[in-house]
């Protein structure tokens, strides 16, 4: 793995550990690809910095139970502010 990527995969999960963004979050903040961020969280955290990725894992997978829940309020608030048009 390139350097550069391996810095920036440890960068990345760091974030997300201490931030608890979500992967779409993330992504707008590095600049990246959620597909990217995606792939870094989730394959090359795992060969990098294998507790860190535990912990990544952890909150990722809460977010991935909490996605309904998050897209209900978006459309809530969508129609509320009548946006809906």
């Amino acid at each position: 793995m390139k350097p550069y990527i391996e810095s920036r995969t440890r960068e990345l999960g760091e974030y997300v550990y201490q931030t608890h963004d979500t992967i779409r979050e993330s992504a707008k903040k590095f600049n990246l690809s959620k597909s990217t961020v995606h792939y870094d969280l989730s394959n090359r955290l795992k060969r990098v910095d294998a507790e860190l990725y535990k912990e990544v894992k952890k909150i990722l997978d809460l977010h991935f139970l909490e996605k309904h829940i998050r897209g209900g309020e978006s459309t809530k608030l969508k129609y509320q502010n009548g946006k809906n048009k």
